[in-house]
């Protein structure tokens, strides 16, 4: 079963290497609480921290540097070739990220293989020609995802899709087919993606399988279509099998399974199908299924958790292990070698092992170490000499900076459901409850159907060092905890969804971490239209909100969804509301923050990306109009080349600038003072600078 790994972040780069074959080119009615005196710690005025040398130290004013939570790291995420020769990695190249090259024994001999100066790569994969690197990339955070083929040994770069206003989808990579791959491309329909077989040198497209009404699609390593996904009118979906050249029913899968049951792949011999499955249980199991009628036989299932990774021999896709991720990840092992090669990566650290990528004859791995409070470790693991072989760490910087541990801890809610959550308190603490109770600040997720893990938070990490005690809860309807969770959530956006994190709040004071009126509400897409429903469904539980890409309009919302997502219409229909009906737009418009405005009583920044295309601009466009016109007070930064989210450093780095000295004025926390935080940043504030110390200066002096 070939499994694409994606890779978001950078590397390095050193020279002094042997050549290669190649070289390459306040107002009214919000009053706020006064600022500390001491709360924004200002640089010196060399603009440097306490070693006033020529490069920025980590440490200002014994904060750490945003810019070393939410600059470039160095270097991440390393895939080996299948070969075994070469590495490849992501890292700065004029300060934006970039492709490099090494051979796996030396890692400083890289060679920068692309020359990108604007967005940055973030998504790439080596070919099986073991001479390719196929990276996807999109405009100004759009979505539209292109493909680019990369040839390691000359330099030459394919446009593999040169369609504008056209989505990428990567369907299937085998080692049987080195020289092409499978693509999802949209052209013909903006809502289906019809399939293609690429050749990675020349570019030539072929089509596969003409898309008439199909969520998706399940490939075998021959490129063979085997099984098609069908959306059902009631919000679940059919799977078909290929018969005859017809797609014939298969299996049907019910709504309140819909996220809990899907197909993984087949075996090498293509005769066994691999599905996660939560049919006739809770949580989701890895069971096996012989084509075309057999009984599906468990694999593994963990009762208080779905499957979360499988791990599996790259050419035969015999299943060595698999994961699920309750608290922490565990694994299950299938393959005893496997197993005493985690027991012996499991001796590096007391952080979570990943394996990232490895060879096809499975001899070599690249190996992530993460853990919570450090930075993430990269080893090219040789298993047959069962030796760990240090690439590097992600960000260096970050050792002896005072970081924190993440405590996992379970909340009950107010009808009886466990909360799985994650606490991260000030580093003078570790996991020990604080003297006094301290300001609190409240992360939500995104999604809403994603959820909340252990390991290292960069805005855990940032917020913690500000003073602040950090909890993320994993409220009903996220994943990972079976179906009954899942469904739980369904129609209960800013209802019971909400009650879970208003619960998980009350239990922060009950347990004296959090103080009463010092609680934020922060978070990005389903997490920022969380955060407006903190401020307008309960205006007296927190003292701010930062709402970053959310959902001010349900209606409006669900109205303007890309057109590839029409397909699952009718299960957001069943899972949030029916905005296709009177009734239902009613409704969602009652659970919509923008129809509550007058209630807001509390200070609110909003961050958005002109070029969303999930949560649009006027999403956060119409909650500011209505604010305005109502004379309650807003800050809105809005970045005209991203999406949905901050993806360029830069724009990172000036949002959280921003957001840092909001909270500071809002909860008394420390911060750092904006300084050269805006450089390089698209940041504009069409509305409330004057509310944000220093902000309206700091965009007039860039």
């Amino acid at each position: 079963m070939a499994r694409i790994k994606w890779f978001w972040l950078v590397l390095l780069m050193l020279s002094g290497c042997p050549s290669v074959q190649w070289q390459p080119a306040p107002a009214s009615g919000i009053p706020l609480p006064p600022r500390p005196k001491d709360s924004i710690e200002q640089p010196k005025q060399d603009g440097f921290g306490d070693d006033g040398d020529d490069q920025p130290s980590t440490l200002v004013g014994g904060l750490i540097r945003r810019s070393v939570l939410f600059g470039n790291p160095q270097k991440t995420e390393p895939q080996i070739s299948h070969d075994g020769s070469r590495v490849a990695f992501l890292a700065p190249d004029g300060g934006v990220l970039n492709l490099w090259v090494a051979p796996t024994g030396d890692i400083s001999c890289a060679k920068v293989m692309t020359r990108d100066r604007s967005r940055g790569i973030s998504r790439f994969f080596w070919a099986y020609t073991n001479q390719h690197i196929i990276y996807l990339q999109d405009k100004g955070g759009d979505e539209n995802w292109r493909a680019y083929s990369v040839d390691v040994q000359n330099g030459t770069e394919v446009d593999l899709t040169p369609l504008a206003g056209v989505k990428t989808t990567i369907q299937h990579v085998s080692h049987k087919h080195p020289g092409a791959i499978l693509i999802g491309l949209n052209d013909r329909n903006k809502t289906f993606h019809d399939l293609h077989r690429i050749d990675l040198r020349s570019g030539k497209r072929t089509l596969v399988q003409q898309n008439d009404g199909y969520s998706g699609f399940v490939t075998d390593d021959d490129y063979q279509v085997r099984l098609a996904i069908k959306p059902t009118a009631d919000g679940g979906k059919e799977l078909l099998r290929l018969a005859g050249g017809k797609f014939v029913p298969f299996i049907k899968v019910s709504m309140e399974d819909g996220v809990t049951t899907v197909p993984v792949g087949f075996d090498a011999s293509g005769t066994e199908l691999y599905l996660k499955d939560s049919r006739g249980r809770n949580t989701s199991a890895l069971v096996r299924l012989k084509l075309p009628y057999g009984k599906p036989q468990v694999v593994s299932h963990d009762p208080k958790a779905d499957v979360a990774r499988v791990l599996y021999h790259p050419t035969t896709g015999t299943i060595q292990a698999v994961a699920s991720n309750y608290l922490r990840e565990t694994w299950v092992f299938f393959d005893k070698q496997v197993e005493q090669d985690f027991a012996v990566l499991g001796k590096l650290t007391r952080g979570d092992i990943k394996v990232t990528s490895r060879t096809l004859d499975d001899t070599k791995w690249t190996v992530a170490v993460q853990t919570d409070s450090g930075p993430t470790r990269h080893f090219v693991y040789h298993r047959l000499s069962q030796q760990a072989v240090p690439l590097f760490a992600e960000r260096p910087e970050l050792e002896g900076l005072p970081l924190s541990p993440m405590r996992p801890v379970e909340i009950r809610s107010r009808d009886g459901l466990t909360l799985v959550s994650y606490l991260t308190l000030p580093p003078a603490f570790g996991t020990d409850k604080p003297p006094q109770p301290l300001p609190m600040v409240l992360l939500v997720h995104g999604g809403p159907w994603l959820r909340d893990w252990w390991g290292f938070h960069r805005w855990h990490q940032w917020l913690a060092n500000r003073g602040y005690a950090v909890l993320s809860v994993n409220f009903r309807g996220s994943t990972g905890f079976g179906k009954r969770f899942i469904n739980a959530g369904n129609g209960e956006w800013s209802t019971k969804m909400h009650d879970d994190l208003i619960d998980a709040t009350q239990w922060a004071i009950a347990q004296g971490i959090a103080q009463t009126e010092k609680i934020a509400i922060m978070g990005a897409s389903y997490g920022g239209y969380a955060t407006l429903v903190g401020l307008t469904f309960t205006p007296e539980r927190f003292a701010c909100g930062v709402d970053i890409v959310g959902p001010s309009n349900l209606v409006t919302l669900f109205e303007s969804f890309p057109p590839y997502w029409a397909k699952y219409i009718a299960l957001v229909k069943r899972r949030v509301g029916d905005y296709t009906t009177p009734r239902g737009r009613k409704d969602l418009l009652n659970r919509s923050p923008v129809s509550r405005v007058e209630h807001i009583s509390r200070p609110l920044l909003i961050g958005q990306g002109a070029n969303d295309p999930r949560v649009k601009q006027a999403e956060s466009d119409q909650i500011v109009k209505a604010m305005k016109d109502r004379d309650i007070p807003v800050t809105y930064a809005l970045f005209p080349d991203e999406g949905h989210g901050f993806h360029r450093p830069e724009n990172d780095i000036a949002f959280n600038a921003v957001a840092e000295i909001f909270l500071s004025r809002c909860l008394g926390g420390k911060a750092q003072a904006i300084g050269g935080d805006f450089a390089g940043a698209s940041i504009q504030v069409p509305t409330g600078a004057e509310h944000v110390p220093g902000l309206a200066e700091a965009l007039q002096a860039r």
